[in-house]
């Protein structure tokens, strides 16, 4: 893995970390926060790398509409819906009820 890529990984676990319980963001709100406006698959793919060595909130992210798109990469089907549902999220047909309340935003957030 290049450098780049490995910094990059390590900088979308930082933002991910300070999603607070209960809230939600999006893997493109993440990239635009990383100054990577278009790289929201790449975001995904650090999620997907996270799961394998460290303890992300990974559950916390959603795709733009609120999807949970992430769900396969968990380790049981229903694990991403379940975690969120602990911490009071509720999701109905695989997608955040009440998303746009939900979504928390870095680059608002995290000024």
């Amino acid at each position: 893995m290049s450098e780049n890529k490995k910094n990059f990984f390590e900088d979308v676990y930082e933002v991910v970390k300070l999603i607070p319980k209960g809230r939600v963001t999006s893997y493109g709100a993440i990239a635009s926060y990383l100054g990577s406006k278009g790289s929201a698959r790449m975001v995904g793919w650090a999620l997907i790398a996270s799961h394998s060595f460290t303890k992300i909130p990974a559950h916390r992210v959603v795709n733009r509409n609120g999807m949970l798109t992430g769900k396969q990469h968990f380790d049981a089907p229903n694990a991403m819906q379940e975690r969120l549902e602990q911490e009071g999220v509720q999701v109905e047909n695989e997608k955040v009820v009440d998303f746009e309340r939900l979504f928390w935003d870095p680059a608002k957030e995290l000024l």
